[in-house]
C-alpha cells in the first residue's frame, strides 16, 4: 500500500514539474520575444491545468500576438483560466462579454465576472463594475454604486478608477 501511495505522489509531483516546465518555458520564450514558442507552451500548460497558462494564451489570442486574432479561442482560454482560479482572467472574460467579442454581448454575464474579479481583489474588475453602474450596463444605473467601485479600484492603485472617481465627485 505504501508503494502505491508513494508512486501516486511521485506521479503527481512529476505532473506538476511538467506543468511548471511548460509554463516556465512559455515565460522564457515570451521574454526572449519568441512568441510563437510562448503560445505553444502556454497552450500546453493550459491543457495540463495551468490557469495562468490559459490566461496568457487567451491574452495572445485576444490581441493577435503572433497568432491570428481569434476572439472565440480567447474566450475559450479565458473561461478555463477563470474556472481555474485566475481572478484577473475572470475580468478579461468579462470584457469579452461586455464587448461581444467571441460571444454574444451580455452585460449581465460581464457584471457577474467583474464581481468575481473585484471580489478577488482585481482592481480592473472593480473599475469595470463602476462603469457598469455608471451607465446601467447589466445593472440598474447607480452613480453611488459607480462611485463606490471606482473608489475601490482607486484604493487598489488603478489610475482610471481614480480618474473616474474624481470625475463623478465633481
Amino acid at each position: 500500500m505504501a508503494t502505491v501511495s508513494g508512486w501516486l505522489i511521485g506521479v503527481a509531483l512529476l505532473g506538476n514539474l511538467a506543468l511548471a516546465d511548460d509554463f516556465g518555458e512559455a515565460y522564457t520564450a515570451y521574454e526572449k520575444g519568441d512568441y510563437e514558442k510562448a503560445v505553444e507552451f502556454y497552450e500546453r500548460a493550459c491543457n495540463e491545468g495551468s490557469a495562468f497558462g490559459c490566461g496568457n494564451a487567451g491574452y495572445m489570442y485576444s490581441r493577435g500576438v503572433v497568432v491570428k486574432q481569434d476572439y472565440f479561442k480567447a474566450v475559450e482560454f479565458y473561461e478555463k483560466a477563470c474556472d481555474g482560479g485566475s481572478i484577473k482572467d475572470c475580468g478579461n472574460l468579462g470584457l469579452m462579454y461586455a464587448d461581444g467579442q467571441g460571444v454574444k454581448q451580455d452585460y449581465f454575464k460581464a457584471v457577474k465576472l467583474y464581481e468575481k474579479a473585484c471580489g478577488g481583489g482585481n482592481a480592473l474588475g472593480c473599475g469595470n463594475l463602476g462603469v457598469c453602474y455608471e451607465f446601467g450596463n447589466g445593472v440598474k444605473k447607480s452613480l453611488s454604486k459607480a462611485l463606490e467601485y471606482y473608489g475601490i479600484a482607486c484604493d487598489m492603485k488603478e489610475q482610471k478608477g481614480c480618474e473616474s472617481y474624481a470625475r463623478l465627485k465633481r
